[in-house]
């Protein structure tokens, strides 16, 4: 059964160890300097970058468009005043694959971003999220793979 809490510990030296509700432990570092695991900011990053990846690829696969590969870049700008949360967050979407349409790629960036991240909506009141998109076609593929 899971906790229903995520659980965060305090480990000595600024190193706290995070347990999500299903069990899963992440170290993170609160010493900026050290940089010795991910901070919590950098987290927010990922999970951002977790959660729309996870609906953009979902969306690709239901539109039967041939990924080969997929990528998500998050970058965060940071307000100069405390609590310096962040005021603009970059999300770059980079797909590869076999003829990828970009209206596909579009239309699953938007309806991520604007509907279905719960990251993104957390986010949204207090930054501004900028999405982007790649698309980078592979090769043909030669006729006895195709086969």
């Amino acid at each position: 059964m899971k906790n229903p809490y995520a659980t965060v510990h305090y480990a000595g030296n600024d190193f706290f160890l995070a347990v999500s509700p299903s069990g899963h432990a992440v170290p993170v570092d609160a010493n900026g300097q050290r940089s010795a695991a991910s901070g919590p900011l950098e987290l927010l990053l990922l999970a951002l970058g977790g959660c729309t990846g996870a609906d953009v690829i979902s969306i690709l696969q239901k539109k039967r468009e041939r990924v080969t590969d997929y990528r998500i870049e998050v970058r965060g700008e940071r307000r100069e005043e405390h609590p310096r949360s962040y005021r603009r967050i970059e999300v770059r979407h980079i797909v590869r694959g076999y003829g990828v349409k970009e209206t596909s790629v579009a239309r699953a960036v938007q309806l991520s971003t604007e509907k279905y991240c719960s990251v993104a909506a957390t986010l949204r009141p207090s930054a501004e999220i900028v999405s982007t998109w790649e698309i980078h076609d592979e090769p043909p593929e030669p006729a006895a793979l195709q086969e």
